[in-house]
């Protein structure tokens, strides 16, 4: 032991000394290192959540584009004609057939949008909370409302042709005239299915705001 009298004629450890000053640096240099590490996993996770948002809002941008897309009322002489023909189709049967399927060959064709946001669901329920999962299933409500609509309104059309009676013609064609919106997007601001698609964006940029401020904090 290595001891020196101090001043005061008191006898100073400086072994003892130095193992407590040593005791304290550990000590400071652990803290540092957990707030170090704490700091790392708080940006980490921040960085996650962001990275998350982006994918969740973009894929839903480009969702709302192909449903638009879809309910485009203007349609070009070749769509349709994906469908597969029956035996013994009149030509105004095919004619009829291959407009109902429009709606359809569309959505194929954008199908992996869907797909991508889809598979999106979960990880952001798990990060923003089960009750976001609301978002997702509207898309798909809204789709089936799409498709219903364009399947009714056409069987509607086809029963036109053999519907004799005025008061059931006039009865069908306001059907149908009622059914065409969902299907077709006119540009109205009345539009229910752009209105659902709004609410939908609208909830999805309320619960990922934080997001996109110093770094994602807990919601």
């Amino acid at each position: 032991m290595i001891a020196w009298a101090n001043l005061f004629g008191q006898v100073v450890d400086w072994n003892a000394v130095a193992d407590f000053l040593s005791a304290v640096s550990i000590t400071v240099a652990a803290l540092v290192a957990a707030w170090g590490i704490n700091a790392w996993r708080r940006e980490f996770i921040g960085k996650r959540r962001i990275e998350l948002a982006e994918d969740v809002l973009s894929a839903f941008f480009a969702v709302r584009d192909a449903i638009s897309s879809i309910r485009n009322p203007w349609s070009a002489v070749n769509e349709g004609l994906t469908r597969e023909k029956r035996d013994n189709e009149t030509p105004e049967e095919t004619d009829l057939l291959n407009r109902a399927y429009v709606v359809t060959e569309r959505y194929l064709k954008r199908e992996e949008v869907f797909s991508r946001f889809r598979t999106l669901k979960y990880r952001f329920m798990a990060t923003f909370g089960k009750e976001t999962e609301t978002n997702f299933s509207t898309v798909d409500r809204v789709l089936n409302r799409i498709f219903s609509a364009s399947r009714d309104a056409h069987t509607l059309e086809a029963q036109l042709q053999s519907v004799a009676g005025l008061q059931e013609r006039k009865k069908a064609l306001d059907e149908i005239s009622d059914l065409k919106p969902v299907f077709y997007d006119h540009g109205l601001k009345c539009d229910e299915i752009n209105q659902e698609l709004g609410n939908v964006l609208s909830e999805l940029e309320r619960v990922t705001k934080r997001c996109f401020g110093r770094y994602c904090g807990n919601t």
